[in-house]
């Protein structure tokens, strides 16, 4: 994809080689200072590097009711949600934050998006949905050229918005036009020193404060950016950004998840997987785990004991003793709670365990933030089952 104009603002850097936040800024030369203006104030996020696709179509709702995993046939005019595509095992190819708005459902995801094919290959994500259609009335087209994404982040949010004439709407997710551009509502990232509080994923903690995601014209990105950063929105890069996702425990496909994944592992049932309608690719797994069993790991916070130059990174193991008990995700740092992590731990190890994360000469005390812990409920087969034996 082609560089973010945006990288051409005063002070912009980009990210490293290698990073999923190729082509967009890192940071505008204090990413601390970005943070705590996100978390007091307002702040603004190129995140144009995402991949857009447009469902169009008389049959867009049930035929995406389809192949999706969220229940989206009752989808209003001025709603969205997120939603998954899982492979036949139940285990997540894709993930993406719906918007529904005017006849288009906009799907907006990461980069790259593929999902495994009928015959076992992967293909893109466009490809991959494309390839779904059969007979229905239906269009799956690719609108990255034509759309670009800037998220809005802080508890002046809705304020600022409000002074350039987009009115937010209050329901998470909810959907508003405002002329050429689309206003969705998020309930994430969060914003506060400590874990967000999500009831879905039954997690503990603080609870974030308003984000807004903007879905623009890309010829007008900057135009809308100098319009945002001119009514007091303070610029952020990808690194403030993360590290706000981070606390707010929530998972970013291909980082936080690796090939065996599954929705209930990372807190995406309820979130982006609906467990009582059927139809769609992997639903099995998803209600059987979700009635009977437990998944196998949990996302956890961890927080790290390590200098800035000596952190684990993505893909490294957690360790208790010597045994590998889990999978580093993203790595961040935070304006307060300085180095941090997302991981994948399996749901035996202790709360309290003293953990090592990271590889070679990377390796850095770790301890699990207690607040992140997901509940552990019993499915609701086995929890009947229990009583009935009782």
């Amino acid at each position: 994809m082609t560089p973010s104009p945006i990288l051409d603002a005063p002070g912009a850097v980009s990210a490293r080689d290698g990073s999923p936040d190729a082509g967009v800024p890192w940071h505008f030369g204090d990413p601390f200072a970005e943070q705590r203006a996100a978390a007091r104030a307002v702040a603004v996020v190129d995140r144009s590097h995402r991949e857009v696709l447009a469902v169009t179509g008389e049959e867009r709702l049930s035929w995406l009711h389809l192949v999706i995993s969220q229940h989206v046939t009752g989808l209003a005019d001025g709603a969205g949600t997120e939603a998954l595509v899982l492979d036949s095992q139940g285990r997540v190819d894709a993930h993406m934050v719906l918007a529904h708005a005017d006849g288009t459902v906009w799907l907006d995801t990461e980069a790259g998006a593929s999902a495994t094919g009928a015959r076992g290959g992967r293909q893109s994500l466009r490809e991959y949905l494309d390839s779904m259609r059969f007979w229905s009335k239906v269009d799956v087209a690719d609108a990255t050229a034509d759309r670009a994404l800037l998220s809005v982040v802080g508890p002046e949010t809705a304020d600022l918005l409000a002074n350039l004439g987009v009115a937010l709407p209050d329901e998470p997710y909810g959907v508003a036009a405002a002329g050429e551009v689309l206003a969705r509502r998020m309930p994430w990232p969060a914003v506060g020193g400590g874990a967000a509080i999500l009831p879905p994923a039954g997690r503990r903690g603080r609870e974030g404060t308003a984000a807004a995601d903007l879905l623009v014209p890309r010829p007008v990105l900057h135009e809308w950016w100098d319009r945002l950063t001119g009514a007091g929105a303070r610029p952020m890069g990808s690194w403030g950004f993360e590290a706000l996702r981070v606390t707010a425990v929530r998972a970013r496909l291909g980082v936080d998840t690796d090939e065996r994944t599954i929705p209930h592992e990372v807190g995406w049932v309820h979130v982006a997987a609906h467990v009582a309608k059927g139809c769609y690719r992997g639903q099995e797994t998803v209600a059987k785990v979700h009635n009977i069993g437990r998944p196998p790991r949990h996302m956890v916070l961890l927080h790290l004991d390590g200098s800035p130059e000596v952190l684990p990174e993505t893909g490294d193991p957690v360790l208790l003793g010597e045994r590998a008990v889990g999978r580093v995700g993203t790595v961040a740092q935070h304006h307060e709670l300085g180095p941090i992590a997302l991981a994948l731990v399996k749901r035996s190890v202790p709360v309290d365990a003293e953990l090592t994360a990271g590889a070679e000469d990377r390796v850095v005390q770790a301890s699990i933030d207690p607040d992140s812990v997901p509940e552990d409920t019993p499915g609701l087969g086995r929890e009947a089952a229990r009583r009935l034996h009782g």
